[in-house]
């Protein structure tokens, strides 16, 4: 039997007391700035309340302004005791058995609001991002359709994280529209001029994201086997792409206003602590990994994700595509690693991405490139089929780890696509 709060939570809630994802809202309308906060079920509590009626007693957040602030950046960065201790005080406050919250009626309704009565935001400040490329089906996928079934995946792509630097000031928060964008792309003639207008290849990706927590000193790489206490916990992503543009851009410096235009992530971050009972084994690796990167528990997350399509004309969105975290080649910790070898510093609130995230079988790729195979197919949705996406098309990212009497999800990570601008 799951763990059980004096907050009613439905059987079927991403939210139970189990999870506590941590996330900024503000009241709906409400021209204020953000508050941190958990989610319990169908409602969020407040944290700036909680430490306001001093909740928060124990030895690393008893007065600390933490959760007084417009994002989690401060309190991430306070590193797994904080955490730790944040989880417990929550779980305690909030179970059926314990009365501070639940009989103290006005407190009660000063923390607890109802998510149809708030606005989500951008649960950290993003300073930097960083998309990866570590699904090895994903990955061999892409290689086949632009560059044949001989030699897909690069050798290089065995022995390290392959990654690039993308653009943080265009991460948004989930239920934000994505305007389709404009660039150049492949000339449709031989010796012509490139195209030039809006995308007509667009493209969502199903990728998963680390959110950094304290960061490391420039020069000083993170050993593999601390990178889990550099990391808060995972959110949804969905990195959208315009294949035509990153086709004609993408030698020799690789991706740019393909996928500089958006990236959506979803509002609540769940932490590694939460996810601990689904940690299960990675793919073996081979050639065995350099020992910076060789890791003495070397394991992913089973967290099943689904990717939903939903047309301007559907009452009802239709299942694309269900892969798993799980399916990833190499581990979040091996990327952090990775990433500071060269002695890059990280900092609190750092968006990490998985990349694409595609299982072994059709139906668990993880893009539209990769279901149509380059356009070369089409793809049903409901009562209409896709090659790529059409605007005010709806792309709904979900994903939920199902323990015994218990979820442990991450909502939803949404974002709806509207015509290019003149």
């Amino acid at each position: 039997m799951g763990l059980k709060s004096f907050v009613e939570v439905a059987e079927e809630s991403h939210f139970p007391l189990e999870n506590l994802p941590f996330g900024v809202f503000r009241p709906a309308k409400a021209a204020v700035e953000g508050r941190p906060a958990v989610a319990i079920g169908d409602y969020v509590l407040d944290l700036s309340a909680v430490a306001e009626a001093g909740l928060f007693d124990g030895p690393c957040l008893k007065g600390s302004n933490c959760f007084s602030q417009s994002s989690l950046n401060k309190f991430v960065e306070m590193g797994r005791p904080a955490w730790k201790e944040a989880r417990s005080t929550l779980q305690k406050i909030l179970s059926a058995d314990e009365p501070i919250l639940r009989d103290n009626d006005a407190l009660r309704k000063k923390c607890l609001l109802p998510m149809t009565e708030v606005e989500m935001l951008l649960p950290i400040v993003v300073g930097d991002y960083t998309d990866f490329f570590c699904s090895i089906h994903h990955t061999k996928n892409c290689g086949i359709i632009f560059r044949g079934p001989n030699t897909p995946i690069a050798p290089n792509w065995y022995n390290l994280p392959i990654g690039y630097h993308g653009r943080a000031s265009s991460v948004v928060i989930s239920g934000t529209d994505v305007i389709r964008p404009r660039g150049q792309a492949h000339p449709p003639k031989e010796n012509s001029a490139p195209y030039f207008g809006p995308s007509q290849k667009l493209d969502f990706e199903l990728e998963m994201a680390a959110i950094v927590g304290p960061g490391n000193e420039l020069g000083t790489p993170i050993d593999v086997n601390n990178a889990s206490e550099h990391i808060f916990g995972l959110v949804l992503m969905n990195d959208w792409s315009a294949r035509d543009i990153q086709a004609w851009e993408y030698v020799p410096l690789g991706p740019f206003l393909g996928k500089s235009f958006s990236t959506t992530i979803s509002p609540w971050i769940v932490t590694l602590d939460a996810l601990e009972p689904f940690a299960c084994e990675a793919p073996n690796q081979d050639p065995k990994p350099l020992p910076y990167l060789s890791e003495q528990k070397h394991f992913n997350y089973d967290i099943p994700l689904e990717v939903s399509i939903k047309p301007k004309d559907h009452e009802q969105a239709s299942t694309v595509t269900k892969s798993n975290f799980n399916h990833l080649y190499w581990t979040i910790t091996q990327q952090l690693a990775h990433h500071t070898i060269n002695g890059c510093n990280l900092r609190p609130g750092d968006l990490l991405g998985t990349g694409t995230i595609s299982g072994p079988e059709p139906e668990s790729m993880g893009c539209l490139l990769e279901l149509t195979w380059n356009g070369t197919k089409t793809l049903s949705v409901g009562k209409s089929s896709r090659k790529f996406l059409e605007d005010f098309d709806e792309v709904i990212i979900t994903g939920c780890c199902k323990g015994k009497d218990y979820n442990i999800g991450f909502g939803t990570c949404t974002g709806r696509v509207v015509p290019s601008l003149p």
